[in-house]
């Protein structure tokens, strides 16, 4: 009969009458299966005395192995370092202490950054201590240029210019800034060269080279307190040699001598300074330099230095240690004068001392000097200056010309009888 269940069936409970009793999605029902047995099936009873096997649930706590013991604390670790990182990176870029890398990473200095004794670095590093600042006090203001120590007991050599028109008393500033009065021992006006003294001892003086060794080209370093700058070092070359300087202050002496010319800076206040070479040995006394300007302005460096040669101011500062004043060389001949000028070529002697060295060697008014040891002669303040330069008593050869001849002579240069 329609609607009525066959036997053996039940119709479910809420189904809607005249409906199957099993509803539409029957079919689909995941807990189905069409081919199990209708039967029902009950668990066997337990057998006495077997305990059943038990059974683990896999998704309940357990106790933890080792592995999830240490693998903790090292992940606590590590965040609180990161963490402790990133807080004192935080501090440090507030704090204005921390930024980019600059710079590659530190490598072996080159030689020259080493300062061995030989570079320039290390000369002005050793000869620094034994230069000096001058002050001299006179009529027209305080006079001021440099010097350097040339013995344990005070000795320095300076300028005369740097201290005349002085009261003789002056005072020096050393190296380190301390001072100390100092007292002319002498002055050699003609040269250009003065001697003080100071009551220090233990002082470390220079090292003397030899300025007729010099060559043209050789590096030099100049020191001394330009424009009143103290323990300046500026470095150049031997640009020329036995350049003739001639100078001097209106009203007082004539100077000359056979200068060193150099290119190294200098400028006012390295006057008596020392001129040295590349292995820290003076060479020369700085004494003047060559400008562009008008007699009576302010002059500057134009890389025309001139320096008296340290032979020169070395054995005149032995004298005027030794006598208190300096012997000064001559060849007892006069140059100048009507008929002096021959083109450029030779200095014509004036007049010729009967017992003068000059006379002594067969020289007589007239003659024509071309040469003085090899050196030409152009100009007359050119054999006055190259002569000063040798010490009396030194034998120079004279290349000369008498009329159309042209001849050498051996002169024995002698100290002027001032």
């Amino acid at each position: 009969m329609p609607g009525t269940p066959p036997a053996g069936s039940s119709a479910r409970e809420g189904a809607p009458p005249g409906v199957s009793p099993w509803w539409s999605d029957a079919l689909s029902d995941p807990w189905r299966d069409p081919n199990a047995p209708t039967a029902v099936v009950l668990p066997a009873a337990p057998v006495a005395g077997a305990e059943p096997e038990r059974v683990t649930d896999p998704d309940a706590p357990g106790r933890p192995k080792l592995h999830q013991m240490l693998l903790v604390p090292l992940l606590a670790a590590l965040l609180a370092g990161t963490l402790g990182g990133a807080l004192g990176y935080a501090f440090a870029v507030r704090g204005g202490a921390a930024g980019p890398v600059l710079g590659a990473a530190p490598g072996t200095a080159p030689t020259l950054a080493q300062r061995p004794p030989e570079s320039l670095a290390g000369v002005a590093e050793r000869v620094l201590p034994s230069v000096v600042t001058v002050r001299v006090a006179g009529v027209g203001g305080t006079s001021e240029g440099s010097g350097f120590i040339v013995s344990t007991d005070g000795h320095v050599i300076t300028n005369d210019h740097v201290v005349a028109g002085g009261s003789g008393k002056a005072s020096v500033v050393f190296n380190d800034g301390s001072t100390d009065s100092a007292t002319v021992v002498g002055q050699d006006p003609e040269s250009d060269i003065a001697v003080i003294k100071v009551s220090r001892t233990g002082l470390r003086p220079v090292e003397f080279g030899d300025s007729d060794a010099l060559a043209v080209g050789d590096p030099v370093l100049a020191f001394g307190s330009p424009l009143s700058l103290a323990n300046t070092v500026t470095s150049g070359i031997v640009s020329a040699l036995d350049r003739t300087m001639q100078a001097g202050e209106p009203g007082g002496p004539t100077r000359y001598y056979a200068a060193i010319q150099t290119d190294a800076a200098v400028n006012h206040g390295n006057s008596g300074g020392p001129l040295v070479d590349a292995a820290g040995r003076v060479i020369g006394v700085n004494s003047t330099i060559k400008s562009l300007v008008a007699d009576g302005q302010e002059a500057g460096n134009i890389g025309l230095a001139f320096a008296i040669p340290i032979n020169q101011a070395k054995r005149i500062t032995q004298e005027i240690i030794g006598t208190g004043k300096a012997r000064r060389t001559v060849i007892g001949a006069q140059v100048g004068g009507p008929g002096a000028n021959t083109g450029g070529s030779g200095v014509r002697l004036a007049a010729v001392e009967p017992a003068g060295p000059a006379a002594g060697a067969g020289l007589r008014a007239g003659d024509v000097i071309l040469r003085l040891d090899g050196r030409p002669m152009t100009e007359p303040t050119d054999l006055i200056a190259l002569v000063r330069k040798y010490a009396p008593g030194s034998v120079v050869t004279v290349e000369y010309r008498r009329g159309g001849d042209q001849q050498n002579a051996s002169v024995t240069l002698a100290a002027d009888a001032k």
